[in-house]
């Protein structure tokens, strides 16, 4: 079975090695990088056993991606909190959306009327609506990209149809098919960026209910989430023409 693998980060300025990556499974850090193979070099490894290989790294790779604690504490906000990050960010906010459906979606009347008419309602004048539009219309950059499995949910159709609420407001949202993800090594996560300094992960429950937010703002950390961010803007499209494709 094939290990489950998050990026870390590498130093390399054109994405090769060497880099560090976690198994999220069993906690091992895995190094990527130059093989030392010299006999004289390897005569000199302690503990090297049979099976062993050895890489070379600059110190630099370990300093900025390695993992700083064995155990990491997460710092958990609530809802409220939360919400004053959409009020007090300055200057971006994005979001990755990849689960398959949202309990709060389910409840909402809106989706009701969506099942009914495969259309779901906008409202602009929704508290969060206004916020967003003040927000960009202050210059300030609001995005997200929705991940959609083939065929779609019931819950990632009715965030589709709702897309066109988002883009009302100003936002760049764009979306792409699970496959497409999965090739640009997307994580299986919701969070969003703040001002690429901050990051928030979204926590649910199994029954998709959610609880509160994880937030990080370890550089090493925040830098690895804004790569995914724009590997995942570069791999999707406008909601427009992602809806499109649904419609041939």
């Amino acid at each position: 079975m094939a290990r489950r693998l998050r990026f870390h980060g590498t130093d390399s300025k054109n994405g090769g090695c060497p880099a560090v990556h976690e198994d999220l499974d069993s906690g091992e850090i895995i190094v990527q990088g130059t093989p030392v193979i010299a006999p004289e070099d390897l005569a000199q490894l302690q503990h090297l056993g049979p099976g062993d290989a050895a890489v070379a790294v600059p110190r630099e790779l370990l300093v900025n991606h390695g993992p700083k604690e064995t155990h990491r504490v997460p710092h958990i906000i609530g809802l409220e909190e939360f919400g004053r990050l959409f009020e007090t960010f300055q200057h971006s906010a994005w979001h990755l959306e990849t689960r398959r459906g949202y309990a709060s979606d389910r409840e909402d009347l809106g989706f009701a009327e969506f099942l009914a008419t495969g259309d779901a309602p906008c409202d602009l004048d929704s508290d969060w609506c206004q916020n967003i539009r003040r927000q960009t219309e202050a210059g300030k950059y609001v995005g997200r990209v929705r991940v959609l499995d083939t065929p779609p949910t019931e819950g990632q159709r009715f965030l589709l149809s709702y897309a066109r609420c988002n883009a009302a407001t100003g936002e760049d949202a764009r979306n792409l098919w699970r496959e497409d993800a999965d090739r640009a090594h997307l994580p299986a996560e919701d969070f969003w960026i703040f001002d690429s300094r901050l990051v928030a992960i979204l926590r649910f429950d199994g029954q998709d209910v959610f609880h509160d937010v994880e937030i990080i703002t370890e550089p090493a950390e925040v830098l690895r989430y804004c790569q995914v961010r724009d590997a995942a803007v570069h791999a999707s499209i406008p909601y427009n023409a992602f809806a499109a494709q649904l419609k041939d």
